[in-house]
């Protein structure tokens, strides 16, 4: 069972998942700097888990507070949450984390607690947003799995898996589990997922360890698969699914919605309603977080480009609601038109 991100007495523990799949590195982290470093470093990644990592990053700053007046315990609260805010503008799972974690306090100091009782109240919050991800992981496991057909091979893109999330399930590999546990002969086409390769290292190495069937292939293979009748559906995760469904995903997954649309595969989307930001009217709104062009030059240490030349490494695109043929969240499968589905999810 892959749990990524863990609560201790000594602090955060994360997964270091940098160093996968070739080594196993356990990191604690003692401040909420050294959290907030963490997510934007991808010690942790996968809009699940950055909410999960902010919320304990929220409630271990806090905890270490260490003055007596409540108007400077708010102060302190407001400047941790805008450092974590800043660290990944994507994953509307982290901006989620910190309103609630926010709302948690706001109670809390409305019933006159003391700063003491709300730093165990903050701490008991973000243990609650953990728990509430794995369940929602289970759910969507449920219901995506029933839409997996048995004897098919399923293309994913990036890694949407336990590591991505709370732990154990994942989102679109949560789809997958879901299939395999209702007996369901499944195979798996992992994308490598250039430039960060989280396909390569990360979906393969779970499916692996889950001893589910799953063969690499490089990202511009997949329109060859799905020609040669390889690919029978695409699952994928996300970051931020704007109000009209439209779907923000690691760089290339507009791609691979393209082909299947192209192909007559069905594409799905999972993802928990933490990661539907209803504020967002369309794709065109969502920020896209661009990185350290290093990612496009190097694997680790090697360089594969020459110096001097233009880098653009956008870590995110936007896939439109028409080529989206279902969203499965914790509350069931929401289908066109996303504007009216999902936000009947969220009244339910």
């Amino acid at each position: 069972m892959i749990i990524p991100v863990k609560w201790s007495d000594e602090g955060v523990l994360m997964l270091d998942q940098r160093l996968l799949p070739t080594e196993e590195k356990w990191l604690t982290l003692k401040t909420y700097t050294e959290v907030a470093d963490g997510i934007r470093d991808m010690v942790v990644r996968g809009a699940p888990a950055i909410g999960v990592s902010t919320a304990y990053g929220i409630a271990l700053g806090m905890r270490q507070f260490v003055g007596t007046n409540m108007v400077d315990f708010e102060d302190e609260l407001d400047y941790i949450c805008e450092v974590l805010f800043k660290t990944r503008p994507t994953a509307v799972n982290l901006g989620w984390a910190i309103d609630e974690m926010k709302k948690t306090f706001a109670k809390a100091k409305s019933e006159s607690k003391s700063i003491s009782e709300i730093k165990e109240i903050l701490l008991e919050r973000a243990k609650e947003i953990h728990d509430e991800d794995i369940e929602a992981q289970r759910l969507i496991a449920d219901f995506g799995g029933e839409l997996i057909e048995d004897n098919s091979t399923v293309l994913t893109h990036c890694n949407a898996g336990a590591l991505a999330t709370g732990g154990v399930w994942g989102t679109a590999l949560g789809v997958i589990r879901g299939a395999v546990n209702q007996g369901k002969n499944i195979h798996v086409f992992a994308d490598e997922t250039r430039p960060y390769l989280q396909g390569a290292r990360l979906t393969a190495w779970e499916l692996h360890e889950d001893n589910i069937p799953v063969t690499l292939i490089t990202d511009n293979m997949s329109g060859y698969m799905m020609k040669k009748g390889r690919v029978q559906a695409v699952v994928v995760g996300s970051d931020r699914i704007a109000a009209n469904g439209d779907v923000a995903n690691k760089i290339g997954t507009y791609m691979v919605a393209v082909l299947a649309k192209e192909h007559g595969i069905p594409f799905y989307v999972a993802a928990p309603l933490s990661t539907v930001d209803l504020n967002c009217p369309t794709g065109d709104q969502i920020p896209i977080e661009e990185r350290d062009s290093r990612e496009v030059t190097h694997i680790k240490d090697i360089q594969l480009a020459p110096e001097g030349i233009g880098i653009g490494n956008p870590a995110f695109d936007v896939t439109p609601n028409h080529l989206v043929t279902a969203i499965i969240t914790e509350k069931g499968v929401a289908r066109a038109p996303y504007t009216e589905s999902l936000k009947k999810q969220f009244e339910e």
